[in-house]
């Protein structure tokens, strides 16, 4: 299989794809409930699923009463389990199903684990409920110490047995699951959580659990809950349409959840049986207890799983091209829902604004100074301060902001920066660097001095130099302090003048907030109006104006782009976000990019996106950036983010700060990642 075929398949990069079955079911009918489980993973083999579980005692039924204790009900289901279990062979899948087994004289209500055609082990519900409308102790017996790793014969053969079984693909790793049934779940201490912490990535619950009024709620808060404390993926799958409801009704929910995040849920109270379908990232998963020291500390402190006996399968499958079947955000800093935006944006401007406060109290400042572009990033600043003044009863007078003309700064930035600082009422003056800057290049001599269009990075810096000198001596004859713009972004790029450049200031208030959401947050604060109405109108205007440093001339008619030079932000930020984050390869990163911006008109994109910024990339431009992004932050950046200025820390993809989140040496190599990108992405 070619690589270029192997890169296209989610199982490459470390996905295992789950379903949750809710089958019809027939009361006290094993064949008929068999014939509709073989039916459903058949349906889940056509779709690539690796992993299908379905609910508690699904072979039989689960309100049979003491229909559980009749032999010829109980003869039947070891031959229909038997039977489910060799189809798992042509499926090439793997299948957990409920049903009651004998084992000895004891009645267990019992998790099938069926692959290669065969049982694979048997493992038995630990907490019987005995209250309310349920009196499983009247027929069966619960799990013990004793039954954690036995045997049991069905259909004369011996499988394992036990309720400290966990189950690995040998072949696959990452693909460890664990299984508990129903009301384990709502134990203070569920099996589940044991499973985790002797190396179960996803764990299965087979349920049949009655629903009234609010219990779906509380069922997929323990799944999420348990998700994010057990670091890991949890599968959940109730009994629906056809169970009988003598007393009871049932909805069949099926949820998927991953480290607190739900992937999938299914239809509840449909009649026709169904799949709820997700892609588990075992991998990450694994990536993130890998750097929580808590969860290993855990593990050997709770005996690193010493009562559970892993079970070593063989997971046959292809790896097959194959779309993601699960949620993924082209802005992982961004997300999609409305509410939830707004909610960010909220949480975000309130941290970047107290930060800024406690500094000011700290230093017991009155004035603080800025320099303003008319750009994103100096936006963003100003109305930050703006804010952290307000609130503590500051004029903002006290904010002296400064636009300083360049050789290339457009009339139309530097009116969106007037038009902002009048419209916010700070102290605003016009400070132009040209005849200095045109005195430096002569005294060290530049050709551009002499009139020569030599536009090279010393042209860049003398102006990028001189204005955070100005700054920091305006700063100093006034009694205050630098406010930074530089951004998470550019800090991720090395986009920025080093030391007296704009990669320095007292203070960066926004060195933990990504270019993609400072977009969102100036767009957020617009229409909230927290700043003042006034300065709504100059706010768009800046969000529709191209990002450039306007350092060097416009060519043509077309001006300095920032884009141009290091790639579109929003794939920095998605690059940024998974490396940094999860430590992915470059490879999955890839994979995961071109999943997410490949097809413009899939997908939710952010509230309030224009449609102009509704993109879509090709795997050749993704990895073409990522290759430029790769040299960039680990190879030749670093030694910028080793010196930051304080700030603070924002969002969930964390901080680049050498004080935080991101610790690197300044002399490293891109080569292994650059080695890997190449090797495992096809051009």
């Amino acid at each position: 299989m070619s690589k270029a075929h192997t890169f296209f398949s989610p199982r490459t990069h470390g996905f295992v794809r789950v379903a949750a079955a809710t089958p019809v079911v027939h009361t006290a009918d094993p064949v008929a409930n068999a014939d509709e489980h073989i039916r459903l993973i058949e349906q889940a083999s056509a779709e690539g699923v690796d992993l299908i579980v379905f609910p508690e005692l699904s072979l039989t039924g689960y309100a049979l009463d003491d229909l559980h204790m009749q032999a010829a009900l109980l003869d039947e289901v070891e031959r229909q389990a038997v039977r489910v279990s060799g189809a798992t062979k042509a499926a090439a899948l793997t299948a957990v199903f409920g049903a009651p087994i004998r084992n000895g004289d004891r009645l267990y209500n019992c998790a099938v684990v069926a692959t290669n055609g065969n049982v694979w082990g048997v493992v038995p519900k630990t907490y019987l409920p005995n209250y309310r409308e349920y009196y499983e102790k009247r027929w069966f017996t619960p799990a013990s110490a004793e039954d954690a790793h036995g045997s049991i014969l069905l259909e004369d053969t011996r499988h394992a047995f036990g309720a400290g079984l966990i189950f690995e693909a040998e072949n696959r790793p990452g693909f460890s699951f664990g299984v508990e049934i129903c009301e384990d779940f709502w134990a203070p201490v569920p099996p589940s959580t044991r499973q985790a912490l002797a190396g179960a990535r996803i764990l299965l619950n087979l349920s049949a659990s009655n629903i009234v009024i609010g219990k779906s709620d509380e069922r997929a808060l323990l799944c999420a809950s348990q998700s994010a404390r057990a670091m890991a993926a949890y599968v959940f799958t109730a009994s629906g349409w056809g169970e009988s409801t003598t007393d009871l009704a049932w909805d069949g929910q099926a949820t998927a959840f991953e480290l607190g995040a739900k992937l999938a849920q299914g239809e509840r109270f449909g009649m026709t049986g169904g799949l709820t379908v997700a892609d588990v990232d075992v991998d990450r998963i694994g990536l993130d207890r890998l750097r929580n020291g808590t969860f290993a500390d855990c593990a050997r402190r709770e005996g690193e799983g010493d009562d559970f006996e892993p079970l070593s399968f063989f997971a046959d499958g292809e790896d097959i091209p194959s779309d993601l079947r699960r949620p993924l955000d082209r802005f992982p800093f961004v997300p999609d829902d409305p509410a939830r935006l707004d909610q960010d944006c909220f949480e975000a401007f309130n941290i970047q604004v107290q930060g800024l406060m406690r500094r000011l109290k700290s230093t017991n400042g009155k004035t603080v100074v800025i320099g303003v572009s008319g750009g994103l990033d100096s936006t963003q600043a100003l109305l930050v301060c703006c804010r952290a003044f307000d609130r503590l009863g500051l004029p903002r007078t006290g904010i002296r902001a400064y636009t300083m003309p360049g050789f290339a700064t457009s009339d139309g930035t530097k009116s969106n920066a007037w038009a902002l600082m009048r419209a916010l009422g700070v102290t605003a003056e016009e400070l132009d660097i040209r005849p200095t800057a045109e005195l430096m290049l002569k005294e060290i001599g530049h050709p551009a001095a002499e009139g020569q269009a030599v536009h090279d990075v010393t042209y860049e810096n003398v102006q990028a130099g001189l204005r955070t000198d100005y700054l920091f001596r305006l700063a100093n004859l006034h009694g205050g302090f630098v406010v930074g713009t530089g951004d998470l972004s550019e800090l991720a790029l090395g986009w920025a003048t080093y030391g007296v450049g704009d990669h320095m200031s007292h203070y960066g208030v926004n060195s933990g907030v990504p270019k993609t959401l400072i977009r969102h947050l100036i767009r957020w604060v617009a229409d909230k109006g927290l700043v003042g109405a006034a300065a709504t109108p100059t706010l768009r205007a800046i969000l529709a104006t191209e990002i450039s440093p306007e350092l060097v001339p416009a060519k043509a008619g077309k001006i300095q782009s920032t884009e141009d030079a290091v790639g579109p932000y929003a794939l920095n930020d998605f690059f940024l976000f998974h490396i940094s984050r999860y430590g992915f390869t470059p490879s999955k990163v890839a994979f995961l990019a071109w999943q997410a911006w490949k097809d413009r008109t899939t997908g939710h994109w952010p509230a309030g996106t224009p449609d102009d910024e509704k993109v879509e990339y090709d795997l050749a431009t993704i990895k073409h950036w990522l290759r430029k992004f790769l040299v960039r932050f680990f190879q030749t950046s670093q030694f910028k983010r080793s010196a930051l200025p304080n700030g603070p820390k924002v969002v969930t993809g964390g901080s680049l700060s050498p004080r935080g989140d991101w610790r690197a040496p300044s002399d490293a190599s891109a080569r292994v990642w650059l080695d890997e990108l190449e090797a495992n992405v096809p051009d």
